[in-house]
């Protein structure tokens, strides 16, 4: 593997798959974090775990980001040469979607959401381990506020499984050689 294809690997599939593994573990910890389910111990020990969880989901969804838009990104908008064309275009992944009227579509839309929307996702995720970690004893009791946490929790995870299934199919598409 060559070094721009382990940080896609990182920025991806590891940072990624972590961000993923984080948000079914706190959706199950918000969910389930109901007095009548579970002992006072039960809570306190939920509330920890919680609190680790999506203090995890946070950092992995900041991981993700600021390796795209640092690491990764750059590679993908890097300019052709003049009279680069055709299939040596292919080292230019910007220049080779928006040379392909059948492919721009990918970087229209795709890059344009990864930009700018995917940053979303973390500052959700990071408002809901802030809100989780300052509540944590109390969010039993605050049923409106678990769920709140809850939807905004499957915001952060829409925004970025979308920019992730977009960020699959562009790297199929145009892969960042």
């Amino acid at each position: 593997m060559t070094g721009r294809e382990i940080w896609t690997v990182i920025h991806g599939m590891g940072l990624g798959a972590a961000f993923l593994l984080a948000f079914a573990g706190g959706l199950a910890g918000l969910y389930s974090l109901r007095p009548e389910w579970v002992t006072v111990t039960g809570l306190r020990e939920r509330s920890r775990r919680l609190v680790a969880g999506t203090w995890v989901m946070a950092l992995a969804a900041w991981g993700t980001v600021l390796t795209g838009t640092w690491i990764v990104y750059p590679w993908y908008r890097a300019k052709a040469p003049a009279g680069v064309t055709g299939e040596a275009l292919r080292e230019f992944p910007r220049n080779y979607l928006l040379a392909n009227e059948n492919l721009v579509f990918w970087h229209e839309f795709g890059m344009e959401w990864k930009e700018h929307v995917a940053w979303f996702s973390p500052i959700m995720a990071t408002a809901v381990a802030y809100v989780v970690w300052r509540y944590r004893d109390q969010l039993p009791e605050m049923p409106f506020l678990r769920k709140s946490l809850i939807v905004v929790f499957i915001v952060s995870f829409a925004t970025a499984g979308i920019a992730g299934a977009l960020g699959a199919f562009i790297t199929k598409a145009a892969p960042i050689l």
